[in-house]
């Protein structure tokens, strides 16, 4: 396969592989990296197209040319590596860490929390945005709110708080963002892709007694939306309308989750650990 990736270099174990997280994967396996993923058994993305994730229902899948694939046991990822592919394997709790032993860990499931990531766990320990100490739980903290600091390191402190306002695009903030008003099931009745307009119906939230249909609150392209009978809470995201109206940026990764992989990569690489890496061999 003559565009195959050469992933031959120290292993990476991202946890996570949505939207955030894929962009760190994409970025460091393209750098080389033996990157390996780890999600829960359901994962909920909205933008799906353009995650790794979308691997574990799927079995495989591809983002920007960079494809993954479903493993099963941490002794797959070898052969995955192999195949230029970035395996993703159903492990929230990082059972196979002692098997992949990873140079370096990166948390990226952007709970807004810590959910078990520890400093000993790698060489070099990352977690993106807030629910992480720099220098306690993790090494290195990637400031993930948009603006002038996005994608900053930060090895004392932490990031900035959630401000749990969505990032402004042409102008629109909250709006563009859809959200849960009660648990159940969602059902989409559009597709990612298409062009709404405000007050057009984008799906339906069944909880088994009365459904209950969602509606666009703005115009533009559709440019996220929970997969089909996906389980959720209240309040949960389960759709994302681009102003800007481009069906491009539908299927390519965003320049946030972009920035933040060049944000990992240059953390990598000045912290020196390859070269105390390749001083060893």
């Amino acid at each position: 396969m003559k565009n195959r990736l050469a992933m031959n270099g120290p292993v990476v174990l991202v946890r996570g592989a949505g939207e955030q997280a894929s962009g760190v994967g994409w970025v460091l396996a393209k750098a080389g990296f033996r990157v390996v993923m780890t999600e829960i058994a359901e994962p909920r993305m909205v933008r799906w197209p353009v995650c790794f994730g979308t691997a574990v229902p799927e079995g495989r899948w591809q983002v920007e040319g960079v494809p993954a694939s479903r493993v099963e046991e941490p002794q797959e990822c070898e052969a995955a590596w192999r195949a230029g592919e970035i395996p993703v394997l159903v492990d929230p709790e990082l059972a196979g860490l002692s098997w992949l032993r990873p140079l370096v860990l990166v948390d990226a499931i952007m709970a807004k929390c810590n959910l078990g990531t520890k400093r000993s766990m790698a060489r070099r320990t990352f977690g993106l945005g807030p629910g992480f100490t720099a220098g306690v739980d993790v090494d290195v903290v990637v400031e993930t709110n948009r603006g002038h600091h996005l994608g900053r390191l930060i090895y004392n402190g932490e990031a900035q708080p959630n401000t749990g306002i969505p990032g402004e695009v042409a102008g629109i903030s909250r709006e563009r963002v859809l959200y849960s008003t009660k648990a159940g099931f969602f059902r989409a009745k559009r597709t990612i892709g298409e062009q709404v307009s405000a007050g057009d119906s984008l799906g339906e939230i069944d909880d088994g007694i009365q459904p209950e249909e969602v509606f666009s609150v703005c115009t533009g392209v559709l440019r996220g939306l929970l997969r089909t009978d996906t389980w959720i809470a209240e309040q949960v995201k389960i759709g994302d309308v681009d102003p800007r109206g481009q069906e491009e940026n539908c299927w390519t990764i965003a320049d946030k989750a972009r920035a933040l992989g060049g944000a990992v990569l240059q953390g990598i690489l000045e912290s020196g650990v390859l070269c105390t890496l390749r001083a060893k061999e």
